[in-house]
């Protein structure tokens, strides 16, 4: 039986924010568009972009939610262990900072594979609704906002186990003592 619940309820809660910045990461980093190829007359190769396969759309959630079963099982093994809120918190801050070591580089990467931008047209056609590059900017900024989220998130949880351990180990607050009882000065009213 594990000792306590708290890391793992703690760690299905920071894996939201968590799932959420892999599934923007790992959409940076492996998403491509369906490229259809033929050769036109005189040499000339014709290229048409389509959406990503289904099948890589169901990697991409899968690899997500890979990262945030992660977390939950970290939770799980933490309740077995004493401090095991402080495991959950620090088993979330370091999968939260692994997700942006190369989320730089897998925005390039994706901006390349779709040279007409997200929406598969070109910058220069009325319909285009995002410039090339727009989208995985964005993405980016999104993936860095949540991994903030997830590690404020785990520091502040940090900050209330810790405040109520040092309460818990002061004892309870002291019962001021009650207040003497007024006697003299005061008029009385007689029944009258």
């Amino acid at each position: 039986m594990p000792r306590a619940k708290a890391p793992l309820a703690l760690a299905g809660f920071l894996a939201l924010p968590l799932f959420f910045a892999a599934l923007m990461a790992a959409s940076l980093a492996i998403e491509k568009p369906r490229v259809v190829e033929w050769s036109r007359p005189h040499g000339r190769i014709a290229r048409i972009y389509h959406d990503a396969s289904g099948s890589l759309e169901v990697k991409i959630w899968l690899l997500a939610l890979v990262v945030a079963l992660f977390l939950v099982a970290a939770g799980w093994l933490a309740s077995f262990v004493r401090y095991g809120v402080y495991v959950t918190c620090v088993a979330a801050v370091v999968e939260a900072l692994a997700l942006t070591v190369r989320l730089d580089r897998w925005e390039g990467h994706h901006t390349s594979r779709f040279p007409q931008g997200e929406d598969l047209l070109s910058d220069d056609k009325p319909g285009s609704l995002v410039n090339r590059g727009q989208w995985e900017h964005e993405a980016a900024r999104t993936a860095h906002s949540l991994v903030n989220y997830t590690i404020a998130l785990a520091l502040i949880a940090t900050a209330i186990v810790v405040v109520l351990a040092v309460r818990r180990k002061r004892g309870p607050l002291p019962v001021p003592p009650p207040a003497p009882p007024q006697t003299g000065g005061a008029p009385t009213t007689s029944g009258l």
